[in-house]
């Protein structure tokens, strides 16, 4: 999982070093948010609820919470690369850099080591198997992405 991070993390900011060298190249952040967007489900629905129940609640309610906050701003981007806003792009993106930042920061520590301690042989093994080659069931959308408050932040002001 840690690697899916790092693999995000380079993607978007190649996208960023190509932006500013005036190049778009759209499926590449597409990629990194699609990649995202199966890396939370993956969380949300295997990894987290054996963790929860094991104890970790507040831990797992506030990793939910900011798995919001980021996908609000994956959204946000997906309209601002629909309209070519490189400017608010670039802006976002460096928004959505930090939010991974921060939230790594805190889910690599505290959350990652518990998938060996939490989950059990059968639950790992789908969640290797779910990462090798599973996507996210069409449609399904974060818990907390409809909260209010999307990004904020430079891409955010008109």
């Amino acid at each position: 999982m840690e690697h899916e991070h790092r693999e995000i993390d380079r993607a978007i900011e190649d996208f960023v070093g190509k932006l500013r060298a005036g190049v778009l190249e759209t499926e590449v952040l597409t990629w990194a948010l699609d990649k995202l967007r199966r890396h939370i489900y993956l969380e949300e629905v295997i990894v987290f609820p054996p963790i929860r129940e094991a104890g970790m609640v507040m831990p797992i309610f506030v990793m939910m919470r900011e798995h919001g906050r980021l996908w609000r701003t994956m959204d946000t981007l997906d309209g601002l690369l629909a309209a070519s806003d490189t400017d608010r792009i670039e802006a976002a993106c460096g928004v959505l850099l930090d939010q991974l930042h921060e939230h790594n920061s805190k889910e690599e520590p505290i959350i990652y080591p518990h998938i060996d301690i939490d989950l059990t042989a059968h639950m790992r093994a789908e969640l290797t198997r779910s990462v090798e080659s599973g996507r996210a069931p069409g449609g399904w959308v974060c818990r907390h992405a409809s909260v209010v408050g999307a990004m904020s932040g430079p891409a955010d002001e008109n």
